[in-house]
This record gives structure tokens, C-alpha cells and sequence, in this order.
């Protein structure tokens, strides 16, 4: 950490924060054009579209959970900095392709590869490690939450305006920007990873299952692991079930939606930049993980119970407080590891999180279809949020639990 100079640890600090960004932004520019691209594909068959839809998003989850943990293995072996910069490197020609692809299956073989370009998420969440004090983790793993966050709200928004001129727009601007992007991070990223510190590389370890060995390494480290799937599980439920959810129970159009969205980016943002540095610094990691995930149990319910859209809106600022609790848990489990293993650490946690992605649409959707059913005994439209709502709670009974002051002096002496 010595060999980073403070203008050049900013510089290179920024550079991550951009890579996350432009990521999400991709990501989040194609949602409004890649399902007319589909439809187009399969001749204006709407149920067909739906379907290949579907393929598209789990086979972009199953590469996110695939090859996370094996990026992050790579970059403790060469390096965070190749692998950051060959990973967007990746990423910009695979939008190209899917900008020129022909037909359905050279687009899906596109969204295939992005989900595993993608996964260099992991790396940077090392690479974070690598060149933060552990007291000063909480509030750069917040930066990275503030990425995800802008990248969710712009990026729809920005695809949308680039779509309506052409579906393949889109396509270009983001491949346009991460290549842009990777000829900057030549300039100014610097490898954080020295290698005296640097560890073979092993098949063993990198594959999902072989990588979630390490999380089982401490008990600590292992209950947190179940609380940080059990959060991204719930995450789930806001890109699959929001937009349906507000149509069927407020009647809202794509005006009203847009405006709650940008809301939602907006008070995450202010929660990720301005409030997790503070809040851990005053509170700790441990009482900063519970009070985040508390809000987050209450938001969901809010989400779940509000009986008009007024209601629902209180939702969104109590809800954005709880993006305080992912930073502080990453942070605990990140002292939990050494230097070596940082990059098995984030990608096997990216592994949760593509797990997350694979099973929550299929367990949210069927709950809110279910739960709106005629054949239901009663009706219940925000039952997915009651369950991200328990499931939240489920992570904060077990987190609180796990870093009890016992099971951290146990967690240390085994370390």
C-alpha cells in the first residue's frame, strides 16, 4: 500500500469506480433495446421472445457465477491489473459483436460472453482491498455500491433515448466506452497486487464450488457468507417484480416508474458517497451491517404493505439506508482473509451473487403471479416483498450473530 501515492492511489481508485460504472451503465443501456432486438429475431413471436429472454438472463447469471471466482483467482495469481484491463478489454469487443450480430444465437453468444467480461466486479472489489486501510474499506466498497447504483438509473434511461434512434445504438456507445475506458486505465492504474504476494494459480480453487471452500475457512466468514447471499437473494425481487408490481397495484405508467427509479439512484447515491464513511466510522462494522439490514427488512415491508403510491415512495429513502450494510459486511470479511487470498474472496462473493441472480427471478415472479392469482385464496400483490423483507431479516438474526464478540475471538485465533 506504500508504493501508492496519495494523487496515484485517487487516480487509480477512480479509474475502478469508472469501470464499475460503465459496466452497470452497459448493462443498463441494453435493458430497454436487447428485448426488441429478441422480438426481432424470432419474427415479432412475443411468446418466443419471452422466452429467449429468459435464456439470455439466466445464461448471463450463470457465466457471472461461473467465472467471477475464476477471475478473482486469476488476478491473485497475474495481478489485478491485467486482468481488470484485459476483462474490459472483453467487454468492448463483445458489444460490438452483439452490435453487428446477425441473428438470435450470435446475440446470445454476445450476452454469454459479457456475463463473463463482466465478471471482473470481483477484481475490483480485490483491488479495493488491496489499496485501502481496513478502516477506510466500508466507504470504498460504498463508491462501488454508488457505481451499481448510478449505472441502474442512467443507464436504462440513456439506452432508451440511444434505442429510439436505433436498436443497435446502444451496442456501439457502450463498446465505445469501454474501450475508451481501458486505454485510460493503461495510463493510470497501476497493479496494486505485488508479487511477492501473488499465489499460483489452481483449478481447484478457482471453479464456484472449489472457490466457496475459502468462505467456509472461518465461522465467521462462513455466516456472513449466508448473509450476504441471503441479501443479494433478496435484492432480486427489485429488478424482476418492480416494474410489474407498480403497474398491477398502483396503476402507474413509464413516467411515474422513471421518476420512483430515479429516486431510488438518487437517495442510494447520497447513502453510498455521504453517509457509509460516517456511519461505520461512528458505529462500527458490526452495529453499521445491523442497522443497514434492518432498514432494508423495513423498506421491503413498506414495499410489500403500502396500500397507495404516496406509501410506497417512504419506502425509498428508508430502503436506501440499506446499502450501508453491504460495505460493512465486506469489510469484516475482507480482515478475515490474507492478502493472498483477496481475489478468491471477491469472487467467490460474486459467485453468491450470481447465484442470487439465478435463482431469485424464478422465486420472485412466481411468487407475485401466485400471490395475484384467481385460484389464490386471497389476494396478496406484495407478497415478494414480504418474503425479501424475511429473508433480510433472516441475514441480519444470522450476521448479528455470527460477529458476536465469542465467535470473532475464535475467528482470530484460527487465523
Amino acid at each position: 500500500m506504500s508504493a501508492f501515492a496519495a494523487s496515484g492511489r485517487k487516480a487509480a481508485l477512480t479509474f475502478i469506480f469508472v469501470t464499475v460504472l460503465i459496466d452497470m451503465l452497459a448493462f443498463g443501456m441494453i435493458i430497454p433495446v436487447l428485448p426488441v432486438l429478441v422480438q426481432s429475431f424470432t419474427g415479432g413471436n412475443a411468446a418466443r421472445a419471452a422466452e429467449m429472454y429468459g435464456v439470455f438472463g439466466t445464461a448471463w447469471a450463470l457465466m457471472q457465477f461461473v467465472f467471477s471466482p475464476i477471475q478473482g483467482s486469476l488476478s491473485d495469481h497475474f495481478g489485478r491489473r491485467a486482468v481488470i484491463l484485459i476483462s474490459c478489454t472483453g467487454l468492448g469487443l463483445d458489444f460490438i459483436l452483439m452490435a453487428l450480430a446477425p441473428n438470435l444465437w450470435w446475440l446470445l453468444v454476445g450476452r454469454v460472453i459479457s456475463g463473463i467480461t463482466a465478471a471482473s466486479f470481483s477484481t475490483a472489489g480485490a483491488y479495493i482491498a488491496d489499496v485501502t486501510a481496513p478502516e477506510q474499506r466500508a466507504a470504498s466498497f460504498g463508491i462501488l455500491g454508488a457505481a451499481f447504483g448510478v449505472g441502474f438509473v442512467l443507464g436504462p434511461a440513456l439506452g432508451g433515448l440511444l434505442g429510439a434512434i436505433s436498436p443497435r445504438l446502444p451496442f456501439w456507445a457502450s463498446a465505445f466506452m469501454a474501450l475508451t475506458n481501458v486505454c485510460w486505465g493503461l495510463f493510470v492504474l497501476p497493479e496494486s497486487l505485488p508479487r511477492e504476494k501473488r499465489v499460483a494459480f489452481s483449478w481447484r480453487n478457482a471453479h464456484p464450488l472449489g472457490a466457496l471452500k475459502l468462505l467456509r475457512s472461518h465461522p465467521m466468514l462462513s455466516g456472513l457468507a449466508v448473509s450476504f447471499f441471503l441479501m443479494n437473494l433478496a435484492h432480486a425481487v427489485l429488478p424482476n417484480i418492480s416494474v410489474l408490481y407498480m403497474r398491477y397495484r398502483f396503476g402507474w405508467d413509464t413516467r411515474a416508474i422513471g421518476m420512483l427509479l430515479a429516486g431510488v439512484g438518487i437517495c442510494s447515491l447520497i447513502v453510498q458517497t455521504l453517509l457509509v464513511k460516517p456511519v461505520v466510522r461512528r458505529l462500527k462494522e458490526r452495529r453499521a451491517t445491523a442497522m443497514g439490514l434492518t432498514c432494508g427488512a423495513v423498506g421491503f415491508a413498506i414495499y410489500g404493505l403500502a396500500p397507495t403510491g404516496p406509501m410506497f415512495w417512504i419506502g425509498v429513502p428508508v430502503m436506501a439506508l440499506w446499502g450501508i450494510a453491504g460495505p460493512s459486511m465486506q469489510t469484516i470479511m475482507t480482515r478475515l482473509v490474507t492478502a493472498t487470498e483477496q481475489g478468491r474472496l471477491q469472487g467467490a462473493l460474486a459467485s453468491l451473487t450470481g447465484l442470487g441472480s439465478l435463482i431469485g427471478p424464478t422465486l420472485f415472479t412466481q411468487t407475485f403471479a401466485t400471490f395475484i392469482s384467481s385460484r389464490a385464496s386471497w389476494g396478496l400483490p406484495g407478497a415478494p416483498y414480504l418474503l425479501a423483507s424475511l429473508l433480510i431479516v433472516s441475514a441480519l438474526l444470522l450476521s448479528w450473530r455470527t460477529t458476536r464478540p465469542s465467535v470473532s475471538s475464535a475467528a482470530a485465533d484460527a487465523a
